[in-house]
């Protein structure tokens, strides 16, 4: 399974935005790690192909939103006071 992302300057993003893929990545991650461990009350080799597809669609995921976080840089907060 291939992962791209287009080739292109970095992109500014919003510290928000970062928290928000962030937690989606984390989520990702661990609903795989759980999908994973229940491999084993899984009988049927079709429900087990399916459910091993999952996982590595969540896990390519997570690797996607990974790379875009390390293309991108975070803007800054603006002030709270004028200056």
């Amino acid at each position: 399974m291939s992962v791209s992302l287009p080739q292109c300057d970095s992109m500014e993003i919003s510290p928000r935005f970062r928290k928000t893929v962030e937690e989606r990545i984390a989520r990702l991650e661990r609903d795989a790690a759980t999908d994973e461990l229940n491999l084993v009350h899984l009988f049927h080799e079709d429900h087990l192909r399916r459910h091993r597809k999952l996982i590595a669609i969540q896990r390519a995921e997570a690797l996607r939103m990974r790379l875009f976080l390390d293309r991108s840089r975070t803007r800054l907060p603006r002030p709270l006071v004028e200056l």
